[in-house]
């Protein structure tokens, strides 16, 4: 079933990434390249971004801070300037930080809901009114599957992964009328500068380039939901509709005497 309109025509694609400096992002940037896409790449790291534009045939880069309302007002202004509309916007960029009760931290909450969840409200707040206007155009939000349902030492980066996709479906709802699509891509291990830091294995790890590859096709079928690896993540979402009694008792069993992975693209 489709739930969005299929973007099958990449050529000259209009395409904001938000996070694209590494990992999935950067390997999501390289491959749209590839399919003739016009992009947009930002990221606080100037010069990784400016290094990727050169590498592609048509992006340029636009740095940004995604925490900062007024420097997200004047990233979509230029935007649109360039470009009088867009076509498809990825908010990939994200953070994490391992929180348990015992160490709960106040400023890295703060810090995460920032980057996680207010940076893609800042988007959005520049977006939508443009998506409207146009009557096209197509979100796709970067969660996790840590988004699922709550997990040990995930305090801060589990909630706001879940807010990620509870906002990505009432958008899903209020938008299919105005023909915008959204799609929430849900990554379980990919092989990142942030999961190298794990020193557990990972199962089922995927490259970001299949990951790019993943997204890419996910978006072309129309799907709401994109998620991988399907291996791993078709088991978390079994447990994401288990009662509580056995939710509770599964996850104990699971991650005992273990920490909780780090899931994610960032």
């Amino acid at each position: 079933m489709s739930f969005n309109p299929k973007l099958t025509q990449w050529q000259n694609k209009r395409v904001w990434l938000v996070g694209a400096s590494t990992g999935i992002g950067e390997a999501l940037a390289r491959q749209l390249d590839q399919l003739g896409c016009r992009q947009m790449l930002s990221a606080r790291s100037a010069d990784k971004l400016a290094t990727l534009a050169g590498e592609l045939k048509n992006a340029k880069a636009l740095p940004l801070d995604i925490t900062q309302q007024g420097a997200v007002k004047s990233a979509f202004d230029h935007l649109i300037h360039a470009w009088g509309g867009v076509d498809l916007i990825v908010l990939m960029a994200g953070t994490y930080s391992e929180m348990s009760v015992e160490g709960f931290d106040i400023e890295k909450v703060c810090q995460q809901i920032d980057v996680n969840l207010n940076g893609t409200m800042y988007v959005l707040g520049n977006a939508l009114p443009q998506l409207l206007q146009q009557k096209s155009g197509h979100l796709a939000i970067v969660s996790s599957v840590a988004g699922y349902r709550g997990l040990p030492n995930s305090l801060a980066y589990g909630p706001t992964k879940a807010a990620l996709i509870n906002l990505a479906e009432a958008l899903h709802v209020e938008l299919k009328p105005h023909n915008v699509g959204v799609s929430v891509i849900n990554p379980g291990f990919v092989d990142t500068p942030l999961t190298r830091k794990n020193t557990f294995p990972m199962p089922f790890l995927i490259t970001a380039e299949k990951a790019a590859q993943e997204i890419i096709v996910g978006l072309e079928k129309g799907e709401f939901e994109i998620h991988f690896p399907k291996a791993f993540t078709r088991t978390l979402r079994t447990l994401r509709i288990l009662p509580y009694s056995l939710y509770f008792a599964a996850v104990r069993k699971i991650t005992a005497n273990t920490k909780k992975p780090e899931l994610g693209n960032e």
